[in-house]
């Protein structure tokens, strides 16, 4: 059957930059992970968000973690140099929970906070 990996979070970015979000998950598409990937209706004010849940199979996690990287590595659009952000929870079901950080052009993972135990009950 498998072991599986519950991976749920959101990424934030700028218009200019959401194009380039989306052109990077479409370009790693596999009609059945990538639907985990959605955004808002209609975007609200200024700041874009990108959202994702789903139960991966742990095969299929650098799948999504080389898209992650690939979206951090996104260069501000504009003068006041706003990169992408996010912050996603992995779920494991063996080897617990971590955090994933989107910040500074890169993916930063470390243990999740034991407050975020009860997700895994």
């Amino acid at each position: 059957m498998g072991v599986y990996v519950s991976v749920r979070g959101w990424l934030e970015c700028d218009e200019k930059q959401l194009d380039a979000v989306q052109e990077i998950i479409s370009s790693h598409a596999d009609d059945h992970y990538s639907g985990g990937w959605t955004t808002p209706q209609k975007q609200v004010n200024w700041t874009h968000y990108i959202f994702y849940g789903a139960d991966i199979r742990e095969s299929a996690l650098g799948w999504f973690t080389n898209q992650i990287t690939e979206i951090a590595r996104i260069r501000a659009s504009d003068e006041d140099g706003d990169r992408i952000r996010g912050l996603f929870l992995a779920s494991h079901e063996v080897g617990g929970t971590t955090e994933w950080q989107v910040r500074d052009g890169q993916l930063v993972m470390s243990p999740a906070d034991t407050r975020h135990q009860y997700l895994n009950e």
